[in-house]
């Protein structure tokens, strides 16, 4: 999902980049490496959330509907907080990279 929306990021607004990455046979392997970050980025997110609201095994056993309620409320926000990340830091590497140019 995040490897993807990377590419047409790169696709529609660093296109020198992304055709030297293609061009140089590592888009793939750099996409997948983005993928990893950001999936692992989510995981973590998801996990910290569950222990900080306290939503348990017990809960998913006594209460299935609202566990799931819960739980995709977490993935939801997990999804949010990933996202926000990824802008943050790719509108900083493109201020960067301007800064770099003189631009």
């Amino acid at each position: 999902m995040w490897g993807q929306r990377h590419k047409r990021f790169l696709k529609e607004h660093h296109k020198v980049r992304y055709y030297n990455l293609l061009t140089a046979g590592r888009l793939n392997s750099y996409l997948v490496d983005i993928e990893k970050q950001a999936e692992d980025m989510f995981e973590q997110a998801v996990k910290l959330l569950v222990e900080k609201e306290g939503v348990a095994e017990k809960l998913k056993v006594n209460s299935p509907m609202e566990w799931v309620q819960k739980i995709n409320n977490i993935r939801n926000r997990a999804t949010e907080i990933v996202n926000a990340e990824e802008i943050f830091i790719w509108v900083n590497i493109i201020y960067f990279l301007l800064m770099m140019n003189g631009s």
